[in-house]
This record gives structure tokens, C-alpha cells and sequence, in this order.
């Protein structure tokens, strides 16, 4: 059976250490040359007491540090601007973005835009960031996004809506996977930020394009730790062999979306956090039953290789193994403590049909899904998950 043609990208430097974050200056510094360091990150993991030792170790390798903290949840197009104009203030030559997936958002695009005439406004899309970038690199602080390895930036661009820039130079130039920095994340942000990874793996999975052999792999691999991890993770935080599980599948799982994008799940979630200022992996877990049941009109023989690989219990054909799959999902859900209805979280009945109408706007991501998804589609499955 020949291939079909395909493409993979990803970064080119990973290194996973627990307690990895207090030598960043000495990891940093034997990679790069640069030495004015812009240190992205949000007030919460300031007052926390993370960024401080870090800081300290990053000024004892020789880096001389500006701090930039005032990255927020869903970041409007404000703060990109705000950060790019103070660290051209302070001729930066050098992004560290550490935080959730929001903060390391912000350093991609930002390490762009210090050294462009380009408007952030033209850089909207699927390749159209024209200009070259500052050394990059990337700690997370949640198992989630997988931004740390994806070549995505998502940006609230006006009250409600979100956009995203898919572009081969936010690809980071080095990630650190410290789990030790996950191990302060309270149980309903492990929960929504693990399942948040776990809808990643899946919808690479069933891509409907793009899908390949080596995002086939990770994704794989990516469910394997994610679903093995989870509870253990959600029930005692300071578990070190699932903190390091759930940092390394979610990792794996922005690898494989990053080339085999995400869909319906992603899509229907925006307006949800767009309207309602849910983080972003709660929106993602919410909307994942109905759409994983949608689905499986035609993902079914993909959802039963994902049922084997999650040690799902039981045989069958493709179906009936399919709805294993299902069923243990919502089980996981269930048990990780992550809210499981639209109407647990405020949100109300008579803004479904608005929420669907602006789910259309996510055209990048809805040609991704396996089965069609019409506003009429949506509505259904906002009201599915009410």
C-alpha cells in the first residue's frame, strides 16, 4: 500500500526534566547567544512564587531579564501589541514564554512581531506571517494546550470572537517539559487542561485531511498517557509519575493536531469561551460527548483502534467498540470532576442558536471534521450538551 504525500513539522529542541525550570539559564545559555531576555508569563504564577527562582537562575547565567506579566485568559489583540512595544523598548533578543497556553500564545507571536513592520491584523490565517522571528522558547505550566509544540497562536480579536494565525514560525526553537511547574494546578484545571489534550490526540486522529502516519503515532501515544494519567493526576496533584505523563502526552498531542489539525470540538468551543469566558479546555470537555457521538456515523472504525488503545474492555465490531470508546471517555470526564453540562456553567438556553451561528465563523477548523458539521448541526449538539 503506497503513501499518500505528506507533511511534518515540529520543534527542533525538546528537553523533559522535574525541577528543569531552575537551570533555564543554564539550558538556555548553551543554546543561545542572545542575552536580553524577555520573560513572558501571567500575575497568577507571579504571585505564586514560580517565576521568581526562575528569574533568578535565568540573571545568574548572565541574562538580563524584562518581565512581562500581564497576560490574561483568552489574550485580546491589546496585550500582543502592549508586550511587542515594551520589549522593543528594551531591545529584546530573546522570548521565554512560560505559563498556559495563553502566555505561550503571546510569545509566539510576539517574537514575531518585535523585529516586523507587519500588522498583527495581516498575520490572521493559515501561512501568512511574513516575517523571520527572535529566538524562541517555551515552558508549559498546564498538560493541555500543547502550545509549547504547535505552530498556533489564538487571539480574542473583539468582544466575543477568536482568531486564529497558523504560521511555520511560531514553531519555538527550544521546550522545556517541567512537570514539577504543573504540580500547584488545582483538580478542575488538570481536569479540563487533560481533556483539553486528550479532544487534541482524538481530533488529529480523524482529521479529515491531513491525518498521517506520524500524527496517527503520536496521537496514539498522546491517548495512551493522557487516559492512563488523568485521574491519577486529578486525585493527587503532587503524583509525580502522572504529572510527567500528562505534561509529556499532552506534548505529543500538540505535535500531532499541530500537523493534523483539530475540528468540530475546537470549533464549538470558541463561542463558548468567546461568550462566556470559559477557559478553554472546560469548553472543549463540554462539547466533546455530543460531537465524539456525531462523529461516529463515520469515525466509528478510528474511535475502536482508539478504544484498544485506551485498554477499553470488551470486543465487537467497529460499533460496538466505537461506543466503548465513547462511554469510556464520558467516564473519564465524569470521574476527573470537570463539569459535564453547558447548563452547569451558566451557560443559558436562549444563546444556543447565537453560539451556533457563530461556531460557523470556525470554517479552519469545521473542513477538518470527519462528518459535515451545518449550523443546524451545531445547534444540535449545543443543545445536546445543555
Amino acid at each position: 500500500m503506497t503513501l499518500t504525500p505528506f507533511s511534518f513539522s515540529t520543534v527542533g529542541d525538546i528537553h523533559l526534566e522535574w525541577g528543569g525550570a531552575t537551570k533555564l539559564g543554564e539550558l538556555l545559555g548553551s543554546r543561545f547567544p542572545a542575552r536580553n531576555l524577555l520573560l513572558i508569563t501571567d500575575r497568577g504564577l507571579v504571585n505564586a512564587g514560580l517565576i521568581s527562582p526562575i528569574r533568578e537562575a535565568l540573571e545568574a547565567a548572565g541574562f538580563r531579564v524584562t518581565l512581562f506579566d500581564e497576560v490574561v485568559a483568552d489574550p485580546p489583540e491589546a496585550i500582543v501589541r502592549g508586550c511587542t512595544e515594551a520589549a522593543r523598548a528594551e531591545g529584546v533578543d530573546i522570548v521565554l514564554g512560560l505559563g498556559g497556553g495563553s502566555s505561550l500564545d503571546i510569545a509566539k507571536l510576539v517574537a514575531v512581531m518585535i523585529g516586523s513592520d507587519q500588522d498583527l491584523s495581516q498575520m490572521y490565517g493559515i501561512g501568512n506571517v511574513t516575517g523571520s522571528r527572535l529566538p524562541l522558547a517555551l515552558v508549559p505550566t498546564t498538560a493541555g494546550t500543547g502550545s509549547e509544540v504547535t505552530n498556533i497562536s489564538i487571539i480574542t480579536t473583539g468582544e466575543t470572537t477568536k482568531m486564529g494565525v497558523v504560521s511555520r514560525q511560531l514553531y519555538a526553537d527550544f521546550v522545556l517539559l517541567d512537570a514539577e511547574l504543573t504540580v500547584g494546578l488545582p483538580q478542575i484545571h488538570t481536569a479540563a487542561t487533560g481533556i483539553d489534550a486528550m479532544v487534541h490526540a482524538i481530533e488529529a486522529y480523524t482529521s479529515k485531511f491531513k491525518k498521517n502516519p506520524l500524527s496517527d503515532a503520536l496521537a496514539r501515544e498522546a491517548l495512551r498517557l493522557l487516559g492512563g494519567n488523568l485521574i491519577a493526576a486529578c486525585q493527587d496533584g503532587t503524583n509525580r509519575e502522572a504529572r510527567e505523563n500528562m505534561l509529556l502526552g499532552a506534548m505529543l498531542a500538540g505535535q500531532a493536531f499541530a500537523n493534523s489539525p483539530v475540528a468540530a470540538v475546537h470549533a464549538l468551543a470558541y463561542p463558548l469561551g468567546g461568550h462566556y469566558h470559559l477557559p478553554h479546555g472546560l469548553t472543549n470537555a463540554l462539547m466533546l460527548g455530543p460531537v465524539l457521538r456525531y462523529n461516529a456515523k463515520v469515525a466509528a472504525p478510528l474511535y475502536a483502534e482508539l478504544a484498544d488503545v485506551l485498554g477499553v474492555e470488551g470486543t465487537g465490531d467497529a460499533a460496538t467498540r466505537s461506543q466503548a470508546f465513547v462511554d469510556h471517555m464520558l467516564k473519564l470526564m465524569d470521574d476527573s470532576g470537570a463539569p459535564r453540562r453547558l447548563r452547569d456553567v451558566k451557560v443559558t438556553d436562549n444563546s444556543l442558536a447565537m453560539l451556533a451561528s457563530d461556531a460557523m465563523k470556525q470554517q479552519r477548523l469545521l473542513v477538518n471534521n470527519p462528518v459535515e458539521v451545518t449550523e443546524e448541526v451545531a445547534l444540535e449538539l449545543y443543545r445536546e450538551a445543555y
